[in-house]
């Protein structure tokens, strides 16, 4: 049974994620995303950290997905627009080699943590032990003590996201005709 849960939250990751790259119109992406986030939800209560899995379905599926969409739907980019833009020649040469890099350094820290992981193990068996809310004391602990850098850096990409999606949806001024005097 653990399997199947398994297999069908994956296939819902996947088909999300790549539902958010390939999709053309934003609401539809962030509707790809929100089927994303359910499956890592799902992913969290296998595990039985249902405390992860409310928080995730209320925060990132709730507030951070309408906080796009709100975005999205203020600045009226629901509709396909022509993006092209001539300032940056190479780029997407360059978004290859930084993505190329990146994956680098993923597979670098996978296969550099891997022992780490194992020797430390996942703690939670041993938490529940200890008392009702061992659980949430320690993850208490992680978020505000151990990972506290990685949660600040997270709130900054949603920063940047949210002035990327401005940016992207900016409208470039209408050229006036000098014969008529009205916006092309």
């Amino acid at each position: 049974m653990e399997l199947f849960v398994f297999v069908c939250a994956a296939l819902m990751i996947v088909g999300g994620a790549i539902g958010v790259v390939v999709r053309g119109n934003p609401v539809h992406a962030a509707l790809s995303l929100v089927l994303t986030l359910f499956g890592i939800a799902v992913l969290f209560v296998a595990q039985r950290a249902e405390f992860l899995a409310a928080v995730q379905v209320i925060v990132y599926a709730g507030a951070i997905v309408v906080l796009f969409l709100f975005v999205v739907m203020l600045l009226g980019v629901d509709r396909a627009e022509d993006l092209r833009t001539d300032s940056l020649t190479g780029q997407r040469g360059l978004a290859v080699i930084v993505g190329l890099g990146l994956l680098g350094v993923l597979v670098t820290a996978i296969v550099s943590g891997t022992d780490a992981v194992i020797s430390r193990g996942t703690g939670i068996e041993g938490a529940t032990n200890e008392s009702a809310d061992a659980n949430i004391v320690q993850l208490a602990r992680s978020v505000f003590a151990d990972y506290v850098v990685a949660f600040e850096v997270t709130s900054v990409l949603l920063v940047v996201a949210v002035v990327g999606t401005v940016l992207l949806s900016r409208r470039r001024p209408k050229e006036v005709r000098p014969e008529s005097g009205r916006p092309s």
